[in-house]
């Protein structure tokens, strides 16, 4: 029995601050059930940070990775530092974020797509899961990872497919991760793939500090809120809290080799 939730998905970087400390987080998550997480990398800058981070406590895991939005800064340089980082530390689990994402500017898709592909290749190179971010994009992000093939899985974070989109993507095989957004009272379409995804399939994240779950939407997110996420989706499945945080965190484990 695990009895402990772990966020697969938390900028813990990000609310690092001169008010709040990783002491501080921490004590925030073991309050909420809360042992483990993992910090995506999303700039170039911030790689160095996610890997001391994640070095300097051995429940606190680390990705390396450009976020869609910032291809625009890739270079050969900076994938060989990827591939350097990863290689060195141990407590780099996944190459993420990564992939797709159409909402805020399509003027360059073409490089977008190209420099997904590349870090595919790279989490190939690397033995290494990937941890995708895809926003409406559902189609060329699915088309994408077929053509590429990762060999060591795959993640959906910030699962926002129908349930028709998720029941393809988990017959591949791949992984949904589901966060506060599932909290939200008009987030019908979240709440039927909570219900009906293959819980062996299942994480939870919290992508702190945003998307904070309900009770405290509007404020910033924190890992230890990912007990919410799980709370909620106990209750759509109607199962008890304690099975559905051993299972996900069992499948969070096996999927990360944590």
């Amino acid at each position: 029995m695990k009895n402990y939730l772990i966020d697969t998905h938390a900028h813990i970087d990000m609310l690092i601050d001169s008010q709040t400390s990783l002491k501080d987080v921490l004590a925030d998550m073991n309050s909420f059930g809360v042992k483990k997480a993992i910090i995506p990398a999303v700039e170039v800058c911030t790689q160095d940070k996610v890997v001391e981070l994640s070095n300097s406590n051995e429940n606190i895991y680390g990705m390396v990775g450009l976020f869609p939005s910032e291809v625009k800064t890739f270079t050969e340089e900076f994938e060989k530092k990827m591939e350097t980082i990863a290689k060195e530390n141990k407590k780099i689990v996944a190459v993420g974020e990564i992939g797709l994402d159409y909402y805020w500017d399509k003027s360059f898709v073409d490089l977008q797509q190209d420099i997904f592909r590349k870090q595919i290749r790279l989490a190939n190179r690397l033995n290494l899961p990937i941890v995708v971010h895809d926003r409406e994009a559902h189609k060329d992000c699915f088309d994408i990872i077929k053509e590429e093939k990762p060999q060591n899985g795959v993640l959906f974070h910030c699962f926002s497919g129908s349930v028709e989109f998720m029941k393809e993507c988990v017959k591949e095989g791949w992984y949904i991760a589901l966060g506060g957004v599932v909290t939200f009272k008009n987030a019908v379409k979240m709440k039927d793939v909570a219900r009906e995804v293959p819980l062996d399939k299942l994480v939870l994240e919290t992508d702190s500090p945003y998307l904070t779950p309900t009770p405290y939407r509007g404020k910033p997110n924190k890992p230890a809120y990912v007990h919410y996420v799980a709370e909620e989706i106990s209750k759509i499945r109607e199962m008890s809290l304690e099975e559905l945080t051993n299972v996900t965190t069992e499948n969070a484990e096996r999927f990360f080799k944590i």
